[in-house]
């Protein structure tokens, strides 16, 4: 299974482009920031990173530096959420512009903004359809997992 999996994301144009260069992926909130990283060709698939309080872009920026120095963080993508028809709401707004503040404050890794539609609703759907949180949705958790569908989407695209 893992095999499959990591010839899966193998067969992406993506993967190939960033084989090698850890990618942290931000899934930003108003009261929490869950975390993905995923480093191609050295893991199998994207995993959690965790996640950061939302005390404001001080703190935010602070402990992405923090991480980007621990875990030697060269690429982020940053998930932007826009209507299923793919037009922009007010809360699109907001997080661009969120995006391109973090964006002009960290500047040693590349950034990428990435598409989040839906991915709270697959992050839900994988709890409840894994053993490993007992079929049912772990609110601590979401935002976690809603960073690696962001990140996985990325890599596909």
């Amino acid at each position: 299974m893992l095999e499959k999996v990591m010839f899966e994301f193998e067969n992406y144009k993506k993967f190939q482009v960033f084989k090698g260069k850890t990618i942290l992926c931000l899934d930003y909130g108003e009261k929490i920031v869950g975390l993905a990283t995923f480093t191609p060709g050295r893991e199998p698939y994207p995993i959690t990173r965790g996640k950061i309080e939302n005390k404001g872009m001080t703190h935010i920026i602070s402990e992405v530096n923090r991480i980007i120095e621990e875990d030697i963080v060269e690429i982020i993508i940053f998930g932007i959420p826009y209507h299923t028809d793919g037009s922009a709401s007010e809360k699109t707004k907001k997080m661009l512009a969120n995006f391109e503040y973090i964006k002009k404050q960290i500047q040693n890794v590349e950034w990428f903004a990435q598409d989040e539609t839906l991915s709270t609703f697959e992050a839900k759907k994988r709890m409840e359809n894994s053993p490993e949180y007992n079929y049912k949705v772990d609110i601590k958790k979401v935002d976690e997992i809603s960073a690696v569908v962001i990140l996985e989407d990325f890599i596909k695209s």
